[in-house]
C-alpha cells in the first residue's frame, strides 16, 4: 500500500500546530509602547495651505515576530472616524491638501496591533479663513417680476454652507433677497426682482460645522430691471351698466406684446376666456352676472391686471315658492304658490309672465298655484320656474327648492309603567309614547289629585317620562289617562284606559305577619312535633316566609307560598328549641315585615316523670331500708362485748392498756354483772407454739378471746353512755399459758352502750386510774381458750 497519503495528512496537522503556536507566542511577545500623532506644518494654518498628520506606533516585541505584525491605523476628527489603513510600517500619513474650515477640529490616532489598541493624545488643528464664493447669473438685463438663475459657489470648501444672496442700491443698506437651505459647496436658486432699476447682486455663505463662520462677499454683479409694458387694455360694450337680458361683449388684449403672451378673462376667480395677445367674450347678462371681470397678461412669471365692474339691473325678482299651510300633516290639504316682483314695468308687465311648477324636476302644472291632499307620494323637492320676454328677448329664473313632507299624526299614545311593575304605595314613573307620529309630540298626563303635566318631546330616543305619586288600590291605575298632539290644527288624541292596567304588574306589598302554633299549646311536651304557622292578610304572591330563632339568631328556614301563609315544623322538640320565635314575610315588594315574637316553652315527657317518680320512691324506700338496717346494726353492737386481743409473751412482765373510755365503763360493771358468751381464741398446740416461739420470739402475735359482761349495778354511779372499748394485753409464757403481768390471765373486752360517743374519751386515761377498775372485773369471767384450736 501507497504511506503517502498519511504522511501528507501528518504534516498538515503539524503545520497547523506550528502556525497556531506561533500566533500564540505573537499575542503573548509584543506590547504597544506609544502612540504619536503629529501635525505638519503647525497646527493652525490658513484654509488652503496643504496639511499632514503624522501616526507613529512603538512597539516592543522579540526579534523573530516583529516582522508580522500588522498595524491599523485610524484617524479619528472630532470624535469620528475619518481615515483607516492597515500595514506593517509603524507610521501612517493623512493629508489635507488642501486644508479648508472644515477641517478644524481634535484629531487623534488609534493604533491596532493584532488584538491590542492604543490611542495618541488629542492634537487641535485651526484653519483660519474661508474661500471666497463665486456669484453667476443667467441673464443680467430683464423685466420687472421675471425670474432668473443666481448660482453661488465655494469648490473647495467641505462641509454644510448655508448661502445667502442680497442686492444692494446705490444708496442704502444691503438686502438680502434669500437664503438656502443648508447644503455643499454649491446652490443654484430662482430670483425674482419686481422693483424698476438697477442694482448689484452678491453673495457669501456660512460654515455651521464648527460654529458660525461667514466668508467673505462674492463678487458683484450689475443687474438691470425695466419695466415690462404689457398691461392689458380692457372694454366692455355697449356699457358697465345693463339691464338682464341684455347681450354685452368684453375685449381684453394687449398692445405691442412681446412673445409668447397670454391673456384671460376671470371672474371670481373662474375663467370665463382665455387667448394669445387678445380675446372678445360676448354673453346675455343675468342678475347674478354683476361684479368685478379682470382681465389679466401673462409672460412667463410676469403678470398683468385690468378690472371692469358690470352692473345688472333686473327686470323681475327671483321666483318665490310658498306652501301652505307650513306644517302639512298627511291627509290634509295644501298649495304651492309662485310669485315674482317686477322692478322696471315699463320693460315687462304681468302679461308677459309665464309660470310653470316642477316636482324632482318632473312638470306638474303651467299655472302659478299648485293644489294637493298631502300622501307620502306627495312628498318630494317642489320649484316654480318664470319665463318673460323683454326687447325680443326671454330669459327664465328659478325660484328656491322648497321640500314638502307631509308630517305622520300622533297615534293613539300608550300609557306604561317603567320597568312594568308597579309597586302599591311607592311611588313610580309612566311612559307616554306614540308608535307613530312627527316630532315634536306633546304629551299631556292626567291623573287622581293631581294637576295635568305637560311634556315635549322634539329629537328621537328622548321619552315622555313622568313621576307619579304613590297609590293605595289597584284601582287608581285605572284614573291615568295620556294625551298626545302634534297638530295643533287638530285635537290631541287620547290612549286606552285598559291598556295601562293590562300591561303592568301591581304588587300589593305583604301586611306584617303573625306568627301562631297550630297546636295554640304555648308549652311543648318534649318528643312532639310543633308546626310555626306565620300568616299575611294581604300581599300579592309569590310570598317567602323566613323563621328564626332569637336564642340562634340565623334562619331556620325559609319558604316561597303562592299563598298567605307558610308553615314550618320542628320535628322533636328538645330543651334547646324553647326560646323566642318570630317569622318575616316578604315579596316582590321587597318590603320585608317582621311578626311579633312567640315564646315556646318545652316541658319534660309523661314518661320522665313516671321514671323520676319511681326512682324517688326507690330512693326513699332504700334509705327507710337503711336506717332499719343501722338501727338493727346498733342493736348487735349493744350485744356485742367486744374482742380480746391475746398476743404471745415471753418471761417478761405484763402490760395492760385500756383506754379511758373502757376505763370509765369498767366502773360502772361489777363482777356479778358480766353474763354475756365469750369468745375466745387463743393459739394453741405446740406446732403453732414452736412457730411463734421460733419466727417471732420477741413480737409474737396478739390472739383475742370474747369475754361476757355482767349487767352493771344499778346501784353504782352511771357512766358515760357510748361504746368504750377496753383492751388487754395478754402474753404467752414460755408454756403457752397467757398471762397477767401479775400471774393472772390478760383479756381483751369491748363493751357496747346505747351511744358512741367514746371516741373522744378512750385514748387519754392514765394507767394509774385504769389499773384501779380493772381489779373491779371479774376474773373469773375470763375464760382462755389457748388450749382450743377453735
Amino acid at each position: 500500500m501507497d504511506s503517502r497519503p498519511p504522511n501528507r495528512l501528518l504534516l498538515l496537522l503539524l503545520t497547523s500546530l506550528l502556525h497556531f503556536w506561533q500566533c500564540a507566542r505573537v499575542q503573548s511577545l509584543y506590547i504597544i509602547d506609544a502612540v504619536e500623532l503629529t501635525i505638519e506644518p503647525g497646527r493652525e494654518v490658513e484654509s488652503g495651505t496643504p496639511v499632514t498628520l503624522r501616526c507613529q506606533v512603538s512597539v516592543s516585541s522579540e526579534k523573530e515576530i516583529s516582522l508580522s505584525l500588522k498595524n491599523t491605523f485610524k484617524f479619528i476628527q472630532n470624535g469620528i472616524p475619518v481615515y483607516s489603513n492597515t500595514t506593517t510600517k509603524d507610521t501612517l500619513l493623512y493629508e489635507l491638501n488642501p486644508a479648508r474650515a472644515a477641517d478644524s477640529g481634535g484629531y487623534e490616532c488609534e493604533v491596532t496591533v493584532n488584538d491590542k489598541t492604543r490611542s495618541s493624545t488629542e492634537e487641535k488643528l485651526i484653519i483660519t479663513g474661508l474661500q471666497t464664493p463665486t456669484l453667476l447669473l443667467n441673464k443680467s438685463e430683464l423685466f420687472a417680476s421675471e425670474d432668473f438663475i443666481a448660482t453661488c459657489s465655494a469648490p473647495e470648501e467641505k462641509g454644510d454652507l448655508v448661502f445667502r444672496f442680497y442686492q444692494k442700491f446705490r444708496t442704502g443698506d444691503p438686502q438680502l433677497i434669500k437664503q438656502t437651505a443648508p447644503t455643499q459647496n454649491s446652490t443654484e436658486t430662482k430670483l425674482v426682482l419686481r422693483n424698476v432699476g438697477d442694482r448689484h447682486l452678491y453673495c457669501d455663505y456660512e460654515l455651521t460645522i464648527t460654529g458660525s463662520r461667514r466668508s467673505n462677499h462674492s463678487n458683484e454683479i450689475q443687474v438691470i430691471v425695466k419695466e415690462l409694458y404689457i398691461v392689458p387694455v380692457m372694454n366692455v360694450l355697449p356699457s358697465t351698466n345693463v339691464y338682464e337680458g341684455d347681450l354685452i361683449e368684453v375685449v381684453c388684449k394687449v398692445v405691442n406684446p412681446p412673445s409668447n403672451i397670454e391673456v384671460f378673462l376671470t371672474k371670481d376667480k373662474r375663467i370665463l376666456k382665455n387667448a394669445p395677445v387678445s380675446l372678445s367674450y360676448r354673453f346675455r347678462v343675468q342678475n347674478e352676472d354683476s361684479g368685478d371681470f379682470v382681465c389679466k397678461a401673462v409672460w412667463g412669471s410676469v403678470q398683468k391686471e385690468n378690472v371692469q365692474t358690470i352692473r345688472v339691473r333686473e327686470l323681475f325678482s327671483k321666483p318665490h315658492l310658498s306652501v301652505n299651510p307650513i306644517d302639512i300633516f298627511e291627509k290634509e290639504q295644501f298649495k304651492l304658490t309662485c310669485s315674482v316682483s317686477i322692478y322696471f314695468p315699463e320693460r315687462i308687465n304681468n302679461e308677459q309672465m309665464q309660470f310653470s311648477i316642477y316636482k324632482d324636476n318632473v312638470k306638474l302644472t303651467s299655472g302659478h298655484t299648485y293644489d294637493a291632499v298631502a300622501q307620502p307620494n306627495k312628498n318630494g323637492n317642489y320649484t316654480c320656474k318664470a319665463q318673460a320676454a323683454s326687447l325680443g328677448h326671454s330669459f327664465v329664473k328659478e325660484s328656491q327648492t322648497v321640500v314638502v313632507k307631509g308630517k305622520v299624526p300622533a297615534s293613539n299614545p300608550i300609557l306604561s309603567v317603567v320597568g312594568g311593575t308597579l309597586v302599591l304605595g311607592k311611588s313610580f314613573q309612566l311612559l307616554c309614547r306614540c308608535d307613530s307620529g312627527t316630532l315634536p309630540i306633546k304629551y299631556t298626563l292626567h291623573g287622581p289629585n293631581r294637576l295635568p303635566e305637560l311634556s315635549v318631546v322634539r329629537k328621537p330616543g328622548e321619552q315622555a317620562i313622568f313621576n307619579t305619586s304613590a297609590i293605595q288600590k289597584s284601582s287608581d291605575i285605572n284614573k291615568f289617562i295620556c294625551h298626545a298632539k302634534n297638530n295643533e290644527r287638530q285635537p290631541p288624541v287620547v290612549g286606552s284606559v285598559k291598556q295601562l292596567q293590562l300591561s303592568t304588574t301591581i304588587i300589593e306589598p305583604v301586611s306584617k305577619p303573625i306568627l301562631t302554633i297550630e297546636s295554640n299549646m304555648v308549652d311543648i311536651p318534649e318528643g312532639q312535633d310543633v308546626t310555626l304557622v306565620c300568616t299575611v292578610s294581604r300581599g300579592t304572591p309569590p310570598i317567602t316566609f323566613t323563621w328564626y330563632h332569637t336564642e340562634t339568631g340565623r334562619a331556620l328556614d325559609f319558604q316561597t307560598s303562592e299563598k298567605l301563609k307558610g308553615t314550618y315544623i320542628i320535628y322533636n322538640v328538645r330543651g334547646q328549641h324553647r326560646g323566642n320565635y318570630y317569622c318575616v314575610s316578604t315579596n316582590q315588594a321587597n318590603e320585608p315585615k317582621q311578626s311579633r315574637p312567640i315564646m315556646i316553652g318545652v316541658k319534660m315527657a309523661g314518661w320522665k316523670k313516671g321514671l323520676i317518680a319511681l326512682l324517688c320512691i326507690l330512693l326513699t324506700g332504700a334509705l327507710i331500708l337503711c336506717i332499719i338496717l343501722k338501727k338493727r346494726l346498733l342493736r348487735c353492737k349493744r350485744k356485742r362485748t367486744g374482742e380480746l386481743s391475746v398476743k404471745s409473751a415471753s418471761n417478761k412482765v405484763e402490760r395492760l392498756s385500756l383506754t379511758q373510755a373502757e376505763v370509765n365503763e369498767a366502773a360502772n360493771v361489777t363482777p356479778g354483772m358480766i353474763g354475756k358468751s365469750v369468745w375466745s381464741e387463743h393459739v394453741s398446740g405446740s406446732e403453732s407454739e414452736d412457730q411463734n416461739s421460733v419466727t417471732s420470739p420477741e413480737n409474737p402475735e396478739p390472739q383475742y378471746t370474747e369475754v361476757e359482761t355482767r349487767k352493771a349495778d344499778p346501784n353504782r354511779a352511771p357512766v358515760k353512755k357510748g361504746t368504750d372499748t377496753v383492751y388487754s394485753e395478754v402474753r404467752n409464757s414460755k408454756q403457752g399459758v397467757p398471762e397477767m403481768a401479775d400471774g393472772g390471765s390478760v383479756e381483751y373486752a369491748q363493751l357496747n352502750h346505747d351511744t358512741d360517743h367514746h371516741s373522744d374519751h378512750g385514748n387519754h386515761g392514765n394507767h394509774s386510774v385504769q389499773d384501779d377498775h380493772i381489779d373491779e372485773i371479774d376474773n373469773s369471767a375470763v375464760t382462755s381458750t389457748a388450749d382450743h384450736g377453735e
